[in-house]
């Protein structure tokens, strides 16, 4: 089912309450979905039906984006403030040390909750985190480009855009190796989604000084990465490897940065394969 909570998280005036969207479907394990930057749950759509045959899924929208509420005023968008809203739904939700799977931010969020020892196992697909400096430069410098021609294409345009395969590509073919196999409404929504995220351009300056460095004992890790991401470059997920050596490394063939439209079969195969 699709639904919204109040979790209550702390602020510089005392405990404030902060409306979550989310999806959730299916019996077993209960396995949190995390999105990236400027995205939305419905990224995860393509695996979802996989999934909910073994576990309990919850695909939830971040603070700012989708149908989840803004963070409060005088909190930052931060790796720290969005772990707490996270664990303070998973309290709200009932779900315990659930198993977590993250895609870009979502990554580094579900590694980040790994680190804080408040789950049982972490997937992260083309987490940030493991980038150089320029590599960084020029993933934000993608990024920014991006969120400026979501939010300069009038709505009637991206409309038109997203009917042909080629109009697709122009608006997506950044995050999907192939973009041709999202359907015109998803694109319509994801752009939207980009163009209206609260906080963007705030995490990209938490982000800048952002090096996953804790290796993440006694939480089993997967980290998969798609051989066509043209964001966050594959050699990024050897590096993971480095810091966190016991982490399994999957690669994607055929993927791009956000693989789980690109390959669903494939894709859900390794958040179950993490998650057991």
């Amino acid at each position: 089912m699709s639904a919204t909570v109040s979790v209550t998280i702390p602020t510089p005036r005392g405990p404030e309450p902060l409306t979550v969207a989310y999806r959730r479907v299916g019996t077993g394990e209960p396995l949190l979905l995390l999105h990236g930057i400027g995205h939305h749950r419905q990224a995860w759509d393509p695996v979802i039906p996989v999934l909910a045959t073994e576990r309990d899924v919850i695909a939830v929208d971040l603070p700012g984006c989708g149908g989840s509420a803004p963070l409060p005023a005088g909190l930052a968008h931060d790796l720290p403030t969005t772990t707490a809203v996270l664990a303070a739904l998973c309290e709200t939700l009932e779900i315990g040390r659930p198993h977590v799977a993250g895609n870009s931010l979502g990554g580094l969020l579900a590694l980040e909750l790994g680190r804080e020892q408040r789950v049982r196992s972490v997937t992260a697909l083309s987490p940030a985190g493991f980038w150089t400096r320029a590599e960084r430069r020029y993933a934000f410098g993608v990024l920014k480009g991006m969120r400026v021609g979501a939010r300069l294409i009038p709505r009637p345009a991206v409309e038109r855009l997203a009917r042909s395969v080629v109009g697709r590509a122009m608006l997506t073919s950044t995050i999907y190796a192939r973009p041709g196999r999202r359907s015109p409404e998803a694109v319509v929504a994801e752009t939207l989604a980009l163009a209206r995220a609260e906080g963007f351009d705030e995490i990209l300056r938490a982000g800048r000084e952002v090096r996953f460095t804790d290796p993440l004992p006694g939480v089993p890790v997967t980290v998969a990465w798609g051989s066509g991401d043209r964001l966050l470059v594959p050699r990024q997920g050897i590096r993971a490897t480095y810091v966190i050596p016991r982490a399994r490394l999957v690669r994607l063939p055929g993927c791009g940065h956000v693989p789980m439209n690109d390959d669903p079969a494939l894709v859900a195969r390794v958040l179950l394969d993490g998650s057991r």
